[in-house]
């Protein structure tokens, strides 16, 4: 299996099927095997339902089905359930387009990057449509993870992320907060998640790449990013609170996936 897609996905009933369409098909004219894995994270509305009607025609898409854990919880669980050499997680509502899966390609297997990273920030990178108080509330976020956790990342939080297969087994399988022990939650969490993964990716001594994207805004009525944004600089204190207590030092990889 060349590539697994990896797609979070909490209520989005009203765009899954086009997000479904246009991955597989421009994954088909791309690459000769792939699976795009949406990973419903407890939805109640009709998301499972929609994803599971367009896979009957269409076997390249599976479901899996998690409890209400957030986003960090449904994108670990697709990684660590995906087959391919390579894999790319994005957001179910595309804002990055899929065909910038070629250019995060090219510097994994052309330049031996384990981990290319979307971003948002820099030259060549533009948002579309942002409101300029999310743009400042993300800047200012990005500050205090850069001066907590992962100095230089100019964007952590951008959906958009490649990894190899075998970086990907080996950063995931280690993560303590948003690993196999992750909680239930209420309500729309996205959490720091991209925060553990890299803060991991850099201790383990994988090559980070940072790639520029152009990010299209979509509006959410999920998402309360003044709550979201505060329990996020708590996941990124604890993320430094377990290192300094030496708990990523003796993590072990995991091989337990959820049922």
């Amino acid at each position: 299996m060349n590539y697994s897609i990896v797609v979070p996905a909490y209520n989005e009933e009203d765009k899954i099927t086009s997000t479904l369409t246009q991955i597989v098909n421009f994954m088909r004219n791309f690459t000769e095997s792939f699976e795009v894995l949406i990973v419903n994270d407890g939805s109640p509305d009709n998301t499972a339902s929609k994803v599971l009607e367009y896979s009957k025609d269409n076997p390249e898409v599976v479901l899996i089905d998690n409890p209400h854990k957030g986003k960090g919880y449904a994108v670990w669980t697709g990684v660590m359930k995906a087959r391919g050499e390579l894999i790319y997680m994005a957001d179910a509502d595309l804002s990055a387009p899929i065909e910038d899966i070629k250019k995060f390609s090219n510097w994994a297997l052309e330049h031996d990057f384990d981990v290319v990273i979307g971003s948002r920030e820099g030259i060549g990178a533009k948002r579309v449509g942002e409101p300029f108080y999310r743009h400042v509330m993300g800047r200012v976020f990005n500050i205090f993870v850069q001066i907590m956790a992962l100095p230089g990342i100019n964007d952590s939080q951008c959906g958009f992320k490649l990894f190899t297969k075998k970086a990907a087994k080996d950063i995931f399988g280690r993560m303590l907060i948003y690993g196999v022990n992750t909680k239930d939650v209420k309500g729309t969490y996205f959490g720091a998640w991209d925060v553990e993964v890299l803060y991991l990716a850099r201790k383990l001594g994988y090559k980070i790449k940072q790639i520029p994207v152009t990010w299209v805004y979509v509006k959410s009525k999920k998402f309360n990013p003044i709550s979201n944004s505060v329990k996020m600089a708590l996941d990124v204190l604890k993320i430094r609170l377990n290192d300094i207590r030496g708990k990523y030092k003796t993590a072990n990889p995991t091989s337990i996936l959820p049922e």
